[in-house]
Formats: structure tokens, C-alpha cells, sequence
């Protein structure tokens, strides 16, 4: 009776305490360097007569390597610069940023992904499910829930838009303005894209355990419920995961979320992100939910059999590394 308990508050905990019923969780100088060498040390004096033929081939050459490296150290630079982070007005940056979270929570990912990609500092706390006693203070008993300079802001979407509000008034030049089709897909993340995680994260046994190892690993947990986190949660979740394939009309669930990330690219058409040149609200919620499978096998296997990764792999330049302030 005991262990039917553990498993029933188990998921029930973590089921109710999420937004959704989802959770989860110098190379360029050493060639240039060695043309110089190779030139200054190959090079023979001029002789009355001018250089041989060979000595001629070998000067283009060498002067080719040197003008292609510079080419792509360019290249480089270029891209490095279209995918840095965008950059958010002193006047306009919040003070004092806190997200209350579960680490493997994807709609919590939505969130950092704004925070990340805007590089707006902000601080941590991980909410125990079980307790809860990090949001005791709030009328709203899911996460995310994020607080801006003492004021809360709840529901990811609504975060995400009322951030943007404060933070970027005026869309970046870069950025194609078509509000109704960046809207559209951030409806799509939410109604479509994340019901795809949880049966494919907990599709078999050796996967839950797997998403919920790495659940318990992040999470804020006792030893004790560490434990029962990841086998009785496993468990539970393994036929939760049954009963949303079939509430969302899944029958392959491997199928169905290689399809979503293939109607993604799709969508894209050509372009490095949906935002045009760089990324816009609804690249930054596909990325946000898909962070936290992305290193689990049904995340390996959505790059290795979809056209995604690419994609996947701008954003990841593009958001680059996390504005979360370490504890």
C-alpha cells in the first residue's frame, strides 16, 4: 500500500505542478600563420631574370591560401555576428530577475530561452513539487513563474509576451515583422509541439527511467524522494504517456514527433530561423521546449532522423550561453 502511495503522489505532484500535464525536463591563425611561414622561408631572392615559372605557380598559391583563409575568418565573423544575442536597452533591462522552475519543465525552457537569447540576468530557484514551499507565497501554484522587479508573471506564453512588451517595444530591423504567422506557430508550441514530448520521453520503460534520472539529478529533491522521483514517477509516467497518445490521436509517437519537427523546417522555407535573419518569439519557444529532450535518446533521434538539427544548431549559437546568475 505503501508503494502504491509513493507512486500515486508521485505523479500527482508532478503532474499539477507544471503549466501543462507535460513535464520533463585558432584554427583560421595557425593556417594563416603557417602561409606566412611558408612564404617568408620558401621565397627565393629575385633573380635579374624574374622569378622561374614554378617559383611564380608557387607565390599564387601561396597568396590564394592566404586570401581564403581571410575569406573565411570573415565568413566567420559574419555569422557570428547575424547570431549574436540581441541586446536589451540599459533603460528598458529589468533589475532583478527570479524564475521559480523545474529544471526539465519545457514551458520553464521556453522562458530561459527568452531570458538567454535577450541575455537578461536572471536567478533560480527550483520549486520541490511535493512541497512547493518556494511558491508558498503564490496564489498560483504551477511554474513557471517568473518575477520582475517584485512583480509575478505567470504562464509562459503570457511571460514571454509581457517580457517582450517591457524589453524590445520595437522589433529589430532584422527581424521580419509578420506577427501573424510568429503568433501562429507560438500557438502551435503550445497546442501542438509539446504533447508530442511526454510519449516519446516515456515511451518504454529504459526511456522513463532515463528522463526521470535526469528529472531527479536536476531537480529539488530530498534523497529519499530522489528515489521515488525516479522509479515511481518512471513508472507512473510510463502509462500517463499510454493515455496522452491516445487523447492526442497518437499512434506512432516516434512518427509523430519527427512529423512536427519536419512541418517546423518546413515552415521555415529556406529562411535561418522564422524571424528571418535571426530568430523571433515562436523559433525561441520551439527551442525552449525541445532543449530539454535534445540530449535524451528521443532528442537524438529527432536530429539524426529529421531536418531539424540544423535549425537546432543556429539557435544554439544564437541564444548562446545561459545569462542565469549562478548561485
Amino acid at each position: 500500500m505503501r508503494r502504491a502511495s509513493i507512486l500515486a503522489s508521485s505523479s500527482r505532484a508532478l503532474l499539477a505542478s507544471t503549466q501543462d500535464t507535460t513535464l520533463f525536463h585558432s584554427a583560421s591563425f595557425f593556417v594563416a600563420g603557417s602561409s606566412r611561414r611558408w612564404l617568408s622561408t620558401s621565397t627565393p631572392s629575385k633573380s635579374p631574370g624574374g622569378y622561374s615559372r614554378a617559383t611564380k605557380l608557387s607565390l599564387s598559391l601561396g597568396s590564394l591560401a592566404a586570401a581564403s583563409v581571410a575569406v573565411g575568418s570573415s565568413s566567420l565573423l559574419v555569422e557570428e555576428e547575424a547570431y549574436a544575442k540581441e541586446a536589451v536597452k540599459p533603460d528598458l533591462a529589468p533589475k532583478d530577475v527570479v524564475l521559480y522552475q523545474y529544471e526539465a519543465c519545457p514551458f520553464c525552457n521556453k522562458v530561459k530561452a527568452f531570458l538567454d537569447y535577450y541575455d537578461v540576468p536572471y536567478k533560480v530557484v527550483e520549486v520541490n513539487p511535493f512541497s512547493k514551499k518556494e511558491i508558498k507565497w503564490s496564489e498560483y501554484k504551477k511554474v513557471p513563474i517568473l518575477m520582475v522587479d517584485g512583480e509575478p508573471l505567470v504562464d509562459s506564453s503570457a511571460i514571454i509576451d509581457q517580457m517582450g512588451n517591457k524589453i524590445t517595444p520595437v522589433k529589430a530591423s532584422s527581424v521580419v515583422s509578420n506577427d501573424d504567422e510568429e503568433n501562429k506557430w507560438c500557438r502551435w508550441v503550445d497546442d501542438h509541439l509539446v504533447h508530442m514530448l511526454s510519449p516519446n520521453i516515456y515511451r518504454n520503460t529504459s526511456e522513463a527511467l532515463e528522463s526521470f534520472d535526469y528529472i531527479a539529478s536536476n531537480g529539488n529533491f530530498s534523497f529519499y524522494e530522489k528515489y521515488s522521483v525516479k522509479y515511481a514517477g518512471a513508472a507512473a509516467m510510463y502509462f500517463v504517456s499510454k493515455k496522452l497518445k491516445k487523447k492526442y490521436n497518437i499512434t506512432d509517437e516516434r512518427a509523430a514527433l519527427y512529423d512536427a519537427a519536419e512541418t517546423w523546417v518546413d515552415t521555415l522555407d529556406g529562411r535561418d530561423f522564422l524571424g528571418g535573419s535571426k530568430p523571433n518569439l515562436a523559433d525561441l519557444a520551439v527551442f525552449g521546449v525541445l532543449r530539454p529532450i535534445r540530449q535524451l535518446k528521443s532528442g537524438k533521434d529527432m536530429v539524426e532522423h529529421t531536418r531539424i538539427g540544423d535549425w537546432y544548431s543556429r539557435m544554439e549559437r544564437a541564444v548562446g550561453e545561459s545569462s542565469r546568475i549562478k548561485a
